[in-house]
């Protein structure tokens, strides 16, 4: 038992991430934007409404599906774009996207009858945007040191040190 005990206790951390981080954050955003508006579908008078030609208090038209098809592919390709874009681009584009859509969650609780339910949904969504927000802003900065920093050291590959490997900050020189 305590071999297993020692075990647990040896667990590393290993670090995630930024991107990763980002985009699981924007996963767990579109499950929970999708689920709310799947189970929005429970709610008594829901589903006569969809076949009158009504959501909420719109009608159902062209431009009402193509908006709503835009506000659920931006954070869809958020998942995609806080992987592969570089790391500037990604951190203020998720910072613009993440800011932008607190008021589009806000908007989805206004006169709701079922306030508990959507407002659970809208804390959620924007614990998420703020964690979002958080891991963009804090995004760890990238060193660019010059050929003569000393932070520079040589490899095997590289015995001179003029292509070079370089140091983790916080490793003595």
């Amino acid at each position: 038992m305590s071999k297993e005990a020692n075990n647990i206790s040896t667990l590393q951390d290993p670090g995630i991430p930024v991107q990763a981080k980002l985009a699981a954050a924007w996963t767990s955003f579109m499950f929970l934007y999708i689920y709310v508006d799947y189970l929005h579908l429970y709610k008594p008078g829901a589903i006569e409404n969809i076949l009158a030609g009504i959501v909420f208090e719109f009608d159902i038209s062209q431009t009402f599906v193509v908006v709503a098809l835009m506000l659920m592919a931006i954070p869809i390709l958020m998942i995609l774009l806080s992987i592969a874009l570089p790391a500037p681009v990604n951190r203020t584009l998720n910072l613009v996207v993440a800011s932008l859509y607190i008021p589009v969650s806000a908007f989805n609780v206004i006169g709701e009858s079922w306030i508990l339910f959507y407002g659970l949904g809208v804390v959620i969504e924007l614990i998420l945007l703020a964690y979002i927000l958080r891991s963009a802003w804090t995004w760890p900065p990238t060193f660019s040191p010059s050929i003569d920093d000393p932070r520079r050291a040589a490899s095997p590959a590289d015995p001179d040190g003029s292509v070079g490997t370089w140091l983790r900050p916080e490793q003595p020189v």
